[in-house]
């Protein structure tokens, strides 16, 4: 699909600079790690490299790690600079979306937290991405409401809405755009709902979002 400036968003996984990730926004989730809920924005970054395609191999589960969990995730493409955008102009600066997995070493992300260091070993290794095709705005024209599903094998895990997230979409583009300036083809995940738990090797992960979409990969160790 050709978008905005020529661009084919269809192919953003391949061509997109950044993705800005949103921590603890959904109430539940907060509460099932224990966390407060903030007051603005918790955010922070993978690198393009985490991305997986379906159909491109396993998850794989980063050396060291004994405590990988899924996070399934709405994820919206950006389809024009945003810098200092408002609230009442940021979905218009929406190409579209994709159906997400933020995979999370817990225990790498324990550690740090415990250090106070960065959460880079737990969020950005190889694979820690799996996303979906495009979505564009016709197909999804309100993903304000909008069931998001995850399953290991066949166990329903994760079942909850965006209606519960507690910073908006169009509040987190702007708020985003204050400090960090977004492209076409970046993308930023928007958080998580309740329900996140460990993956094995040899699992099978599926996820959806509403009658939209659904995508499965399958899990492994890297060796």
């Amino acid at each position: 699909m050709a978008g905005q400036a020529g661009h084919n968003f269809s192919k953003f996984v391949l061509w997109g600079r950044n993705i800005v990730a949103v921590g603890r926004n959904y109430r539940d989730h907060c509460a099932e790690l224990g966390n407060a809920v903030p007051t603005k924005p918790l955010l922070f970054m993978k690198p393009p490299s985490s991305y997986l395609e379906e159909g491109l191999g396993p998850i794989l589960i980063p050396r060291g790690s004994s405590s990988c969990h899924h996070e399934v995730e709405l994820g919206v493409v950006i389809g024009s600079v945003c810098r200092d955008v408002s609230e009442n102009d940021a979905m218009s600066r929406v190409a579209g979306y994709a159906l997400a997995l933020d995979m999370t070493a817990r225990d790498f992300q324990e550690e740090a937290k415990k250090t106070g260091n960065p959460w880079t070993m737990a969020k950005c290794f190889d694979t820690a991405l799996p996303i979906s095709r495009f979505l564009s705005t016709k197909e999804l024209s309100d993903p304000s409401a909008v069931k998001l599903w995850c399953k290991v094998n066949e166990e329903m895990r994760q079942n909850g809405t965006t209606a519960d997230m507690v910073f908006s979409i169009p509040y987190l583009i702007s708020y985003i755009s204050q400090y960090f300036t977004l492209h076409p083809g970046d993308l930023v995940l928007t958080g998580t709902p309740a329900g996140v738990g460990p993956v094995l090797p040899g699992d099978v992960i599926s996820a959806g979002l509403g009658d939209l979409i659904t995508m499965k990969f399958n899990v492994a160790q890297r060796e």
